[in-house]
């Protein structure tokens, strides 16, 4: 079966996601560009994922405040909260909050979790893909609204980032596990 335009531009999109997410553990992991060191205790460790889940958080508020003002500011929206309809603009903010929500609560899990379980000289990762997380975010509202393709890296860049950060633990975890 050959794809469509659209499935070949989400495929490209999900192959940069990918592997920039891949990439940029790899080098957080190996260069440890934030001097983190394998001696911090875990409160610093969680400070770190704290001040990391900021930027995911942001675009969060940033989603529900894009949906709120959207209904306020329009009287067939403004009591659709609850109700199903609305205008497709609403729906399409409604969209973008419950996907962003999404991201950022596996996000956020995922960054507390690197913080516990790995090295404290991989913690940079953590903050790198924060930074990566909010590119992300930032490609996905601007090409939410042209389909697709046009928001598959935007949404890749935080998922596959959070997928690969999960394998990673998981794969610590279970390597210590059976070693130990």
């Amino acid at each position: 079966m050959a794809l469509t335009r659209k499935q070949g531009g989400v495929l490209l999109g999900m192959g940069v996601g990918l592997s920039t997410a891949v990439l940029l553990i790899i080098i957080g992991m190996a260069s440890n560009p934030l001097g983190f060191s394998d001696e911090m205790d875990l409160a610093s460790r969680m400070s770190v994922a704290i001040q990391s889940c900021i930027l995911p958080v942001l675009f969060l508020i940033i989603s529900v405040g894009r949906l709120a003002g959207h209904r306020f500011f329009t009287p067939e929206d403004i009591d659709a909260g609850a109700a199903q309809g609305g205008t497709d603009r609403a729906r399409m903010l409604q969209s973008i909050l419950q996907n962003t929500l999404e991201q950022t609560m596996i996000a956020v899990i995922i960054y507390m979790a690197w913080a516990v379980v790995m090295p404290g000289r991989w913690l940079s990762v953590v903050p790198m893909v924060a930074i990566v997380f909010a590119v992300g975010r930032i490609l996905f509202f601007a090409g939410y609204e042209k389909g697709a393709s046009s928001r598959a890296l935007g949404f890749t860049l935080g998922f596959y980032s959070s997928v690969a950060m999960l394998v990673c633990v998981i794969g610590h975890v279970l390597h210590h596990h059976l070693a130990g």
